[in-house]
């Protein structure tokens, strides 16, 4: 390997090194406070050295990756959406029944796994990326070992898991077998007419990216997993994990030309189609806040397949605001049932928050923004990212999907609004109140929620920059 190569690795080498430092941290017998502080700074060390590589690339490590600024963008988002849940992670876990140590290792290599999947240009380091981050997620999912409802979400995401590994590694052989290769631009040259095994390995691997998206009809305990998970780990999956696969899906699409199938098109769309429909209509029955937002997330990906279908440089550009704009919306949503959240269990019950506003009007402003923006109000990212993924579908002449996507994010609003009733209704009476353990971790906590919802705003007012932003990477 050149030097230019392993320059060009730096940001995932020191994402690997990271968790290896809190291995060594644990095994000196450093606080929970250390930790949290020290993978921190790591990460915004991660943070730094991509800017710091950017002028390098591209560049190509055969036959394994493509460090590019399509990666630089997607592992940036990640690295983001972590040093947010970091920080929502301490306060969680400062006062449960674990020893929440161990759980930043996960969390790092976790990470690491997603942030492979952005770089993938082959079957074998895509498999690698995915495997790292699935099993990392076991653990986090059930980490809360005496709650039964974490260990059966744990279980449930296992046999997801695995299922979905061996669809995906069944559709790679086929494929295989087909072109003879296993690296993405190989296979894009090697392919002809379509034939029955690649069609078939396709589908199989559609199956595989369903599953892990979470989308219609391979939705299967996803409100589960979401419910049962600590809220930290919730939104992680929520974030990290999709982008990720989202990210390297985008890659093989359209390295090889994806989109150009009909029958791949066509089912990609009706996935699109009954993910749209199928997650508003189950989100609508929920009175559970964090299944509430399991349901919501499928309708939001059903959203992204619509900027995903055109396959062209605008589709990357609207794929990925969307993605950012999600993110910031639902890390929002998250660190308020983070911060509600007790010792006892987690604050997904409509009594959480009834009143809140009355109670605690930064969280109710913070709550409310991170609704309006899931609806698409104007004047937030959500608004713009609709916006933006609308007018991709339109250009491409995508009516029927634009139309779902319209009539859906009515069917939206409700549920969305019905959670916002609730901040402004009376209040219960007050309990007493708990002790502030950790002011320091509280004040960034609370820091951390005004800038998501700054940048919501500031996005869904001025979203020009980013979009440039992003061209200037993509």
């Amino acid at each position: 390997m050149t030097p230019l190569q392993l320059t060009a690795l730096l940001p995932y080498i020191l994402l690997a090194a990271a968790s290896i430092v809190v291995i060594l941290l644990i095994a000196f017998k450093a606080s929970h406070t250390v930790i949290q502080v020290v993978g921190f700074l790591l990460m915004c060390g991660v943070a730094v050295s991509l800017f710091a590589v950017k002028e390098l690339l591209p560049v190509s490590i055969l036959p394994l990756f493509e460090i590019d600024g399509f990666a630089l963008l997607f592992t940036g988002l990640i690295i983001f959406c972590v040093l947010v849940v970091g920080l929502f992670s301490f306060i969680y876990f400062e006062e449960r029944e674990e020893n929440p140590k161990e759980y930043y290792i996960l969390l790092f290599l976790s990470t690491l796994g997603a942030a492979t999947m952005t770089i993938s240009r082959h079957f074998i380091s895509l498999f690698i990326g995915l495997e790292i981050l699935s099993v990392s997620l076991y653990a986090l999912i059930a980490y809360l070992r005496t709650r039964n409802n974490a260990v059966e979400a744990g279980m449930k995401y296992l046999v997801l898991a695995a299922l979905s590994s061996a669809f995906l590694l069944f559709g790679m052989a086929l494929i295989y077998m087909e072109t003879g290769s296993m690296e993405f631009s190989a296979i894009a040259q090697k392919l002809g007419a379509s034939s029955a095994l690649f069609i078939t390995g396709i589908g199989l691997m559609v199956v595989a990216i369903g599953f892990k998206l979470a989308l219609v009809p391979f939705h299967f305990w996803a409100a589960d997993v979401y419910q049962g998970a600590p809220s930290p780990v919730t939104s992680f999956i929520a974030t990290v994990s999709k982008i990720g696969v989202f990210a390297v899906l985008l890659r093989f699409a359209q390295t090889i030309h994806l989109q150009s199938y009909p029958l791949a098109y066509f089912i990609f769309a009706a996935i699109a189609i009954i993910s749209m429909i199928a997650g508003n209509l189950l989100a609508l029955q929920q009175q559970n806040i964090k299944r509430l937002l399991a349901y919501s997330s499928i309708s939001h990906f059903g959203y992204l397949l619509v900027a995903f279908l055109p396959g062209n440089a605008g589709s990357n550009e609207a794929v990925f605001f969307y993605l950012a704009a999600y993110s910031l919306t639902i890390l929002s949503a998250f660190g308020i049932i983070t911060l509600l959240s007790n010792r006892q269990q987690d604050a997904d019950h409509p009594d959480f928050y009834r009143g809140l506003f009355w109670r605690n009007p930064l969280m109710a402003t913070v709550l409310t923004a991170a609704m309006l923006s899931l609806a698409g109000i104007p004047l937030t990212a959500g608004f713009m990212g609709k916006f933006i993924v609308l007018t991709t579908g339109v250009r491409q002449g995508l009516w029927l999907p634009v139309l779902v996507l319209v009539v859906t994010s009515v069917f939206g609003l409700y549920y969305y609004l019905r959670i916002i009733s609730l901040l402004f209704a009376e209040a219960p009476a007050a309990g007493p109140k708990e002790k502030t353990l950790h002011p320091f971790f509280y004040t960034a906590t609370y820091t951390a929620l005004i800038v998501l919802v700054l940048l919501l705003v500031w996005i869904g007012v001025f979203p020009s920059g980013v979009i440039e932003g992003i061209k200037a990477f993509l």
